[in-house]
C-alpha cells in the first residue's frame, strides 16, 4: 500500500517527512508518531502531488489519530512580519459574552469536515455523508450522500452553493451537484457529477485534450486526478482546487469546465473567490497565488504570488469587499493582506498570532474574524478603525481539532453573532456571541460592522 497523506486533510506541506518515492510502508497506527522536528504539519510530501486513484482507504487514514496533531506539532514562527494584536477589548470600549446554546451530533460519527449556511439550514460533511439541521431549532432535516452509499466515493472535503444548487467536493476527485427538490419534507437530489459524461466525450478524442498525470498515465483536462480539496463560488462560476495542483473553473449553469491551470507546485488546500473577480489559491508549498483576467481576456491569469508563511498554506477568508485577505497555515500564524492600490495585488500587513497549533479554518463575519485550530479553540478578531487587531475572545469546547466555522450575524437578537463550529470530535458546537459597549453594556448591532 503506497504511502497517503493521512493528515493531508488536516494539513499538508511539502517540508514534512521525506520517504523513499514509491516506497512501500504501512498505515500509522494511533500511537504512531509522523511529525517532522522541522514541520508543523503531519503529512507525506510525495504523497500530496500522488495521482493513484483514492479509496475509502484514504479516509480511514484522515481519521486516525489526531492526538499527534494536536500534541506534537513542532513550531514555526514569523519573525519578519510584525504582529497587528496591538489592541484589548478594554481598549476599543467592548465588552463580550458567549454561550455555548447546545452541541449537534450526526447521525454517524464521523470527522466534522466542513460547514456551511444556507438561508436556515446548516450543512455539516461529516465523512461522506452530508447532515441537514434547521438553525432555528437545530433538529435533522435531511441527511444525504451518493448512491445510498457512504464509502462509493470517498470523504467530502468541502461544499458550496452556486445558482441555486449545491456542489460537493469528494475524496474520489469527482464534484457532485445536488438540489433541494422539496423544502418542507427535505430532499436533496444528486443531479450531475462534475466532469459531466458530455464534458468528457466533448474533449476526449483529440491527443491535446490529455495532460499528463505521471508516467504512461493521462488524464483529460477537464477532470481532477487527486481529491477536490475546496470549492468557492462567485458570479456563477464555481472554483474548485485539488491536491493534483489543479485550479479548475466551472459554469454552474451548464456544468461545463471552461478552464483549467497549473497553479502551484504542490497540494491545494484552499480558494476564496472576490467579488471583483480574483481567484485566491493557498497550497502547501507555503504560497498564495492571485489569478485574475487581464482587460479584455477571457482567460485567468497569475497575477501575483505571495509569500511571507513559512508552512503549509491551509485557509483563507476574505472581508465583505475583498480588500483584505487572510490566511492562515500550519506555522500558527494569520496573515493579513490588503490591497495595494499602487500595485494592484495584495501585500502583508502583519500577523494575528495567539493559537498554538496550526490554523486550520476562517471565516470572515461583518467585522469579525474567526479562526479554527489544532489547539481545539477558536478566535474571534476585531480590527480597530487604525488597521491593529483585538482577540476579542477565545471559545474552548471541543475534545478535538477545530476543522471547519460558519457564522451569521442575528440582527433580531440585539446584535449577537450566532457561531457553528465542527471538529474533529464529531461535534458541531452552536455558539452565540454578543459583543456590546463597556460603558453603558448595552449590545451594539451588527448593522455598525461592515457586512456587506
Amino acid at each position: 500500500m503506497k504511502v497517503r497523506s493521512w493528515l493531508r486533510s488536516t494539513c499538508s506541506s511539502s517540508t514534512c517527512i521525506s520517504t523513499a518515492k514509491d516506497a512501500i510502508v504501512p498505515p500509522p497506527t494511533p500511537n504512531q508518531l509522523v511529525i517532522s522536528d522541522s514541520s508543523s504539519c503531519s503529512v507525506d510530501a510525495q504523497a500530496s502531488s500522488s495521482a493513484s486513484s483514492l479509496t475509502s482507504q484514504d479516509s480511514t487514514y484522515t481519521t486516525r489519530s489526531h492526538t499527534s496533531l494536536e500534541s506534537n506539532l513542532s513550531i514555526l514562527t514569523l519573525p519578519s512580519v510584525p504582529s497587528l494584536q496591538k489592541l484589548s477589548p478594554e481598549a476599543l470600549n467592548l465588552s463580550i459574552t458567549t454561550l455555548c446554546i447546545t452541541s449537534l451530533k450526526p447521525q454517524q460519527p464521523a470527522h466534522v469536515n466542513f460547514l456551511a449556511l444556507n438561508n436556515n439550514l446548516l450543512y455539516a460533511v461529516s465523512g461522506s455523508q452530508v447532515n441537514v439541521f434547521n438553525t432555528t431549532n437545530f433538529t435533522l432535516f435531511d441527511s444525504f450522500h451518493v448512491n445510498n452509499d457512504s464509502s462509493s466515493s470517498g470523504s467530502i472535503k468541502s461544499l458550496a452553493f452556486c445558482d441555486g444548487k449545491i456542489f460537493t467536493a469528494h475524496q474520489d476527485c469527482r464534484i457532485r451537484v445536488w438540489k433541494l427538490t422539496s423544502s418542507s419534507v427535505g430532499q436533496h437530489k444528486l443531479i450531475a457529477t462534475l466532469p459531466t459524461v458530455e464534458d468528457r466525450l466533448r474533449n476526449f478524442i483529440l491527443p491535446k485534450n490529455y495532460v499528463k498525470v505521471r508516467r504512461h498515465r493521462k488524464k483529460l483536462w477537464v477532470e481532477h486526478y487527486d481529491a477536490v480539496s475546496s470549492l468557492a463560488a462567485a458570479e456563477n462560476l464555481l472554483h474548485s482546487v485539488s491536491w493534483d495542483k489543479y485550479l479548475k473553473i466551472w459554469r454552474a449553469k451548464d456544468f461545463r469546465c471552461t478552464e483549467s491551470i497549473k497553479a502551484h507546485d504542490d497540494a491545494i488546500n484552499a480558494v476564496a473567490a472576490s467579488p471583483g473577480g480574483l481567484i485566491y489559491t493557498g497550497s502547501a508549498d507555503k504560497r498564495i497565488r492571485v489569478w485574475g483576467r487581464a482587460f479584455g481576456e477571457k482567460k485567468h491569469v497569475l497575477m501575483a504570488t505571495l509569500e511571507k508563511h513559512k508552512s503549509a498554506v491551509n485557509a483563507l477568508a476574505l472581508n465583505f469587499d475583498g480588500s483584505v485577505l487572510f490566511s492562515g497555515a500550519c506555522d500558527r500564524s494569520i496573515l493579513v493582506w490588503e490591497r495595494e492600490e499602487s500595485a494592484n495585488h495584495m501585500v502583508v500587513t502583519g500577523a494575528l498570532r495567539g493559537h498554538s497549533k496550526a490554523v486550520l479554518c476562517l471565516i470572515n463575519v461583518c467585522d469579525l474574524l474567526l479562526s479554527g485550530s489544532a489547539d481545539r479553540t477558536v478566535r474571534i478578531w476585531h480590527r480597530g478603525h487604525d488597521g491593529r487587531y483585538c482577540c476579542l475572545t477565545v471559545l474552548d469546547g471541543h475534545a478535538k481539532p477545530v476543522r471547519s466555522l460558519v457564522g451569521v450575524a442575528e440582527e433580531d437578537s440585539g446584535g449577537a453573532v450566532k457561531v457553528f463550529s465542527g471538529s474533529f470530535d464529531g461535534e458541531i458546537k452552536v455558539w452565540k456571541v454578543m459583543i456590546s459597549s463597556s460603558s453603558v453594556k448595552t449590545p451594539i448591532p451588527m448593522s455598525s460592522f461592515q457586512c456587506g
